[in-house]
């Protein structure tokens, strides 16, 4: 009897507990997969332009990752939008720490993605590898049509320990093919001339920024070349060798538009070198056409270099002193600089600075900014200077070592004089003491 009231449940279908429990679990696993592929395939429905925005703000390295979900994201990955701007990051790794580009990434660019470049530029660090990978990537981009080029050394001497030709080379292709370059970076390379020959012949129309500090090759004449044909330019970076009155004749012409920055760096390759003069009537041409424009200066001089100087008015707008400079210049600064906006002096010496702080805050009205480092000035004129110019002065930077306590102002008085005059809470910067 109960044997065949088992053959009835077994033919039945019956099943003890043990054997029902495998079978929940299954049914659990094939939920779980097909709320995975739900997911998935929500995730891959999102919108191309949603999914372009979140890549942007992901490093290369995550997008890479993430182009690897679903073939939607993997086409977002190659979207020609993601590819305009781009930084190659150019290292060795046995002489630098930053991160360097994938060679195999740097493939897939140049084959899938040169034509979708527009902004470029290249971080190399101070080896010639890194320099030599830059000019082939370079040699490269011949169906691409630049907008922007960047070449960064991190550290010296890079692009400089090139072959000239090999450099050019490189960079004659980009000039040639791009058509529409707005904003070129060379600082520190070995451009030269007829390099920027060719560089004006194929995109004078489009050029409106210049940086070219310490391109020894480059003549007076290559860059007057570049002011006559690039009426568009706003922006200009050079060693002060470049800089002559025909140039600035050629900035001031009524074909050019109104320049807006200029930047000369006065460095002394050795002691004693002379440098030549601008005259006051160029310079006075060039406020005439642009009276907005900001002349940056950089000088890097002995003192005994200062001599062509300052000796007439100067519409300089922002001055920075990276070595010693004396009394007699600054003095002449407090005198012929009256757009000066910002400036900075990293030493003197001991003679104090009082007379010549104070001609500063009388003459240079539209002062905002001053750095101080090396110097010393006493408390009182220090506080007369605030006084003169008053809230203007946005940035106050002055190190406690450069203020002399005297019988009127100690350094405790003299921040709560200063905070008074500015508006605002001031103390002197410290020297860390580690």
């Amino acid at each position: 009897m109960k044997r065949n009231q088992r053959g009835e449940e077994e033919e039945g279908g019956g099943s003890s507990p043990g054997s029902r429990e495998p079978r929940k679990k299954k049914q659990l696993r094939q939920q779980d997969l097909e709320d995975q592929d739900e997911s998935s395939s929500q995730w891959g429905r999102l919108p191309q332009e949603m999914l372009l925005q979140v890549f942007q703000y992901l490093p290369l390295l995550d997008r890479a990752y993430a182009s690897q979900v679903c073939r939607g994201w993997n086409h977002a990955f190659h979207m020609p939008e993601l590819w305009r701007c781009f930084e190659f990051e150019l290292n060795q790794p046995a002489s630098s720490y930053l991160k360097a580009t994938h060679p195999d990434l740097i493939k897939q660019i140049i084959k899938r993605h040169s034509n979708h470049l527009q902004y470029v530029s290249f971080k190399v660090d101070s080896s010639t590898e890194s320099a030599e990978a830059a000019c082939d990537i370079l040699s490269q981009l011949v169906n691409c049509s630049l907008k922007t080029l960047g070449l960064i050394s991190t550290a010296r001497p890079s692009f400089m320990e090139l072959p000239k030709s090999h450099f050019i080379s490189a960079l004659t292709v980009v000039f040639v093919n791009s058509k529409s370059l707005s904003s070129l970076k060379i600082d520190d390379t070995p451009v030269d001339d007829p390099s920027l020959k060719v560089l004006v012949a194929n995109n004078s129309d489009t050029l409106k920024l210049l940086k070219m500090s310490s391109c020894p090759h480059v003549s007076p004449a290559g860059i007057l070349c570049v002011a006559d044909q690039c009426h568009g330019l706003r922006e200009l970076a050079l060693n002060y060798h470049l800089l002559s009155d025909e140039l600035l004749l050629a900035l001031s012409s009524e074909k050019h538009v109104h320049l807006e920055h200029l930047r000369i760096d006065v460095v002394s390759e050795n002691p004693g070198q002379h440098f030549h003069t601008i005259k006051k009537s160029s310079w006075d041409a060039m406020m005439r056409h642009s009276p907005k424009f900001n002349l940056v200066m950089y000088f890097f001089l002995y003192e005994d270099e200062f001599g062509p100087f300052f000796r007439e008015e100067i519409p300089v707008t922002h001055l920075y002193f990276g070595r010693s400079v004396s009394k007699e210049v600054l003095g002449r600064v407090g005198m012929n600089c009256p757009r000066l906006v910002e400036l900075v002096v990293c030493a003197n010496g001991l003679r104090p600075l009082d007379e010549e702080l104070i001609r500063i805050a009388e003459r240079c009205q539209h002062l905002t900014a001053i750095g101080l480092g090396e110097c010393e000035v006493s408390c009182s004129a220090f506080v007369e200077f605030v006084k003169m110019c008053g809230r203007r002065l946005s940035q106050l930077s002055i190190m406690e070592e450069v203020l002399v306590p005297d019988n009127k102002y100690g350094l405790d008085e003299l921040h709560w004089e200063v905070s008074k005059h500015l508006g605002r809470v001031w103390f002197p910067d410290m020297m860390p003491t580690w």
